[in-house]
């Protein structure tokens, strides 16, 4: 065979073993269609309003577990009042939702034959957060069926029933069940006036506040009226606000305002003056805020002293405080001994509160600050002996590990979302919501949360939309913050489970939820 001969062969030996198309060039590979889900939450983030934001959003199919969008999951965010759900997921877990707080009124022993203790009375506080006027079990909205300090007047009903007339010693509000620690890190000095930065304590009733109502005076010129409710001068109230002429805005039929109400509170840390100044039209129906006390233990025991005044019950000795402070600890991780020869105490009245269960629904559906703190401690003390926010914060940790969710992930230090060094990832949030939609106390998690356009911080939310009742979410609100997170159920019944965090912007609160409304209608529609 000649070369040339042997090289023709060997090329058409070589044709004969290659593909028959490779003589042709591949064809690209048809592109998926677009998600519907990701286009329209793309759309909704492109609004130059929505945009400025540091937007984390994580939403995951329960049924299938597949994610269906994404975007900065594992970034972290503070999340306002979303820390809520740390904390009551994980007394729902420990304490169980069968817990019950116990308050007491002891002594040293029984009345003597004369109805008299020589010692001092001690009021006990145990951490319950529901001794008010409020109408347990939450039934779509915050409802009162008693007086404020209706708890504190069973409980002298009882002392009295058990013989007491005359205490020679002090009546001690003692709320040592917790570590003195009224504030949380990362609290702001302006919201600890207010409803939601109430100072905590292991001794607290009527949510630690007391009602500020400002009415107008008879006529122009004239002060203003004040009442606090409770009434007890609790504080001393310096009223500086005048009566004005001009219809007020909300007057029926009322035309645009010559005077308008501009009411302003100030009290400085650690006082006990309110500074009231401003305006009140002369035909306003009035004005009320709820202010903070500033040593909780202290307010109980002056209106329980009072209550027992009422059945007359003498005093001789004064109403104290009684205080753990954190620097009588060495850990405040690890319980402090008892001490030794502690006797027994003798129990003249008691309460118990209502489930757990009960309690935490008010904590997620309206976003109560002060029964998430006092959660947070009651968990520390119950699991580790010390009523402190270090404590609770262990267990929280220990539990989150266990539950699964992303270490390096979420940075929590209180339990109401109130302090803005929290941090958290909306994949830690969505692990969370995951594990406990697996556990045995499933649907008593999920009624915790408020349902959109139906109850709770929801109520007005999403309503007469296709989303109303069909998402079930924590809200989470603080200045340049907005969340949601939780569960919803699409129009063609799969069930989601989500995180939408949003922060540093620079939207009004109507504009900013109306954006993350529009991300749950299109979760909704998928």
């Amino acid at each position: 065979m000649t070369r040339r001969l042997f090289l023709a062969a060997g090329l058409l030996s070589l044709l004969a073993v290659l593909p028959a198309s490779a003589d042709k060039k591949k064809k690209p590979a048809a592109p998926l269609p677009p998600d519907p889900l990701q286009q329209r939450i793309e759309a909704v983030l492109a609004s130059p309003e929505a945009w400025r934001g540091h937007w984390g959003i994580k939403i995951v199919s329960l049924d299938s577990g597949k994610t269906l969008y994404s975007l900065n999951e594992r970034k972290l965010f503070t999340p306002a009042s979303n820390a809520k759900l740390f904390t009551t997921a994980l007394a729902l877990a420990t304490l169980g939702p069968d817990f019950r707080f116990h308050t007491t009124v002891e002594a040293a022993g029984p009345p003597d034959k004369h109805g008299r203790i020589a010692g001092d009375v001690c009021l006990m506080g145990r951490g319950d957060p529901n001794l008010s006027g409020r109408a347990l079990p939450y039934k779509g909205r915050t409802e009162r069926d008693g007086p404020p300090l209706r708890a504190l007047e069973a409980l002298a009903d009882q002392v009295v029933s058990r013989g007491l007339r005359y205490i020679d010693g002090d009546l001690v509000a003692d709320d040592t069940y917790f570590v003195f620690e009224r504030f949380g890190a990362g609290w702001a000095q302006d919201d600890l006036i207010w409803w939601y930065g109430a100072p905590v304590s292991a001794l607290a009733v009527n949510d630690n506040v007391l009602s500020l109502q400002v009415l107008p005076g008879e006529k122009p010129g004239d002060p203003a009226l004040l009442k606090l409710d409770p009434p007890e001068p609790y504080y001393r109230v310096q009223n500086r606000v005048r009566t004005v002429e001009g219809r007020s805005p909300r007057a029926a039929g009322a035309e645009p305002a010559a005077g308008r109400r501009r009411i302003f509170i100030n009290r400085e840390p650690g006082e006990k003056t309110l500074e009231v100044w401003g305006t009140i039209p002369a035909d306003d129906p009035g004005d009320t805020q709820q202010i903070a006390v500033d040593d909780p233990a202290q307010f109980a025991g002056r209106y329980f002293s009072d209550a027992l005044a009422r059945r007359g019950v003498v005093l001789y000795g004064q109403v104290r405080p009684r205080h753990a402070p954190a620097y009588e600890f060495d850990d405040l991780r690890a319980p402090r001994p008892v001490a030794a020869g502690t006797a027994p105490r003798y129990v003249l009245a008691g309460h118990d509160s209502q489930l757990l269960a009960d309690g935490l629904k008010v904590i997620d559906k309206v976003s109560q600050n002060l029964h998430a703190e006092m959660l947070l401690r009651t968990v520390g003390r119950e699991r580790r002996g010390i009523g402190s926010v270090a404590a609770g914060l262990e267990e929280m940790n220990s539990f989150l590990a266990r539950a699964g969710v992303p270490e390096g992930e979420y940075v929590l230090f209180d339990g109401s979302g109130l302090s803005r060094q929290n941090l958290v990832s909306p994949s830690a949030v969505v692990a969370l919501l995951e594990y406990m939609d697996a556990q045995p106390f499933r649907e008593a998690w999920r009624d915790l949360l408020p349902v959109a356009g139906i109850d709770g911080t929801l109520t007005e939310r999403l309503k007469d939309t296709p989303a109303a009742g069909r998402i079930q979410a924590k809200t989470g609100t603080l200045g340049h913050v907005n969340a949601l997170s939780g569960y919803a159920t699409t129009a063609k019944g799969e069930r989601l489970v989500f995180s939408i965090l949003l922060n540093n912007h620079n939207l009004r609160g109507r504009e900013a939820t109306a954006f993350i409304d529009r991300i749950c209608l299109a979760m909704i529609d998928r």
